[in-house]
């Protein structure tokens, strides 16, 4: 596996359910020292409130050098956690970003919808793919244009997850580099 600059550190921000062994995100923080998980108390039933909690002690260690990684509903905590804190972060790689008005949107999810539609405060890239069934490229064309961010559209893959075949996703890793330098 590739490896990282280590100058300064990675939060890494899952979905609903965590990233499991395979996916890209358990990958890169088993492979980089610099890489920590935002590890939430409850995984199958997000409150919002109680994530972006646990995401601001995170930054408050981690430091304004910090870039997020989010996937999924980490895209989202990271988008409400950006409107509310006075904290700051680098950068944010903003994966797989779900619909909250979509059919298959976790109905365990809570406090999530509406994420704020202005810029974020930091640079930021938002990764789609054309098939992915909780949120498509149109939707992710939407946030990143409001988000002020960058949109990457990587073709079909599915909700670029493990269950992509993706392994340690090399293309997010060049894109995590990009922002970091």
């Amino acid at each position: 596996m590739n490896r990282f600059r280590a100058d300064a550190g990675v939060l890494l921000l899952p979905g609903c359910g965590d990233s499991g062994p395979a996916h890209w995100q358990s990958l890169w923080e088993a492979g980089n020292p610099s890489f920590r998980r935002v590890v939430q108390d409850d995984w199958m039933h997000p409150v919002r409130a109680a994530w972006q909690a646990r995401l601001e002690e995170a930054v408050t260690q981690a430091g304004p050098g910090t870039v997020l990684v989010a996937h999924s509903l980490g895209c989202l905590l990271a988008a409400h956690w950006a409107a509310r804190t006075r904290r700051r972060v680098r950068a944010a790689l903003l994966v797989a970003v779900p619909d909250p008005a979509g059919p298959e949107f976790p109905s365990a999810a809570t406090g999530f919808a509406q994420p704020p539609m202005r810029p974020l405060p930091f640079k930021s890239l938002v990764v789609a793919s054309r098939d992915d069934a909780y949120g498509g490229v149109d939707h992710a064309r939407r946030c990143a244009d409001a988000w002020g961010a960058e949109l990457i559209d990587i073709g079909s893959a599915g909700h670029i997850n493990a269950c992509s075949g993706l392994g340690a996703w090399p293309q997010g890793q060049a894109l995590l580099r990009r922002l970091r330098e």
